[in-house]
């Protein structure tokens, strides 16, 4: 099974950006404990990182050809990125948009995604856990089909 992960604006600041919020772990060990995590359940975890809207959604695009799901952590774009929207709908790959914060607790223009109705699913306010909680749920997903 191969799952992209992939991260939007802002997330390689993870470790340094209000830790009270986001935690003091840093993207390269979040992402090297969730490789570990996914090794042991015989998932293949590439990830990607980009501060950059049309990277993310050329990534999407590139991942049709290999990936089986894609997680992702869309960040700001969550709000306002018909393009990653446009993406996920162009492909035939099931989508897990997460969050590490309870986006529903915290300011109002953060309470809507543009993602979600195109996504499988959305997993928001778990901290660091929220990536092995959307990792689980795709692999559940895929196995299932």
């Amino acid at each position: 099974m191969n799952i992209l992960l992939i991260n939007g604006p802002n997330l390689n600041m993870l470790g340094t950006r209000q830790p009270e919020i986001y935690g003091s772990e840093t993207l390269p060990d979040l992402v090297n404990a969730l490789r570990e995590y996914a090794a042991g359940k015989s998932i293949t975890l590439r990830d990607y990182q980009s501060n950059i809207e049309g990277e993310i959604v050329t990534e999407i695009q590139n991942a049709r050809h290999w990936a089986d799901g894609i997680i992702m952590n869309p960040g700001a774009y969550t709000h306002y990125s018909i393009a990653i929207r446009d993406a996920i709908s162009a492909i035939d790959i099931p989508v897990i948009e997460l969050h590490i914060s309870n986006v529903h607790a915290r300011e109002e223009f953060r309470h809507k995604s543009v993602l979600s109705a195109v996504c499988l699913g959305v997993i928001a306010g778990f901290g660091r856990n929220s990536y092995f909680n959307a990792l689980d749920s795709m692999a559940r997903h895929l196995q299932s089909k």
